[in-house]
């Protein structure tokens, strides 16, 4: 998937900064070419609980934002994190006391 398409699927518009940023997660997520379709899939999934896959801030891995209104939908949105972990053999670190994912890699 071109990197300009993949921003905008996920909400951004691209410019060079972003781009940038794309790339240095590309470089660091284990596997990326393997999971990519899977990461967009995630996130279309995710929009039905409110919840979304974005470009982490602070550091360069894709992270899954839980930020569903519902206890309900949270936990739906949990599950399905779950499933595309064990399903897709992909490593997500959930942080501490966050309703936040990391998106690792590719778990061999």
């Amino acid at each position: 998937m071109q990197k300009e398409a993949m921003l905008t699927q996920l909400g951004y518009t691209p410019n060079s900064a972003l781009i940038s940023q794309l790339e240095r997660i590309q470089s660091t997520t284990t596997g990326y070419d393997k999971i990519q379709k899977h990461i967009m899939d995630l996130h279309d999934h995710l929009k039905i609980d409110g919840s979304y896959v974005a470009m982490s801030n602070t550091n360069d891995y894709f992270k899954i934002k839980i930020d569903a209104p519902s206890k309900e939908l949270a936990q739906e949105a949990h599950e399905k994190v779950q499933h595309f972990s064990e399903k897709f053999k992909i490593e997500v670190d959930k942080l501490d006391n966050k309703e936040t994912y990391y998106i690792v890699g590719f778990d061999h």
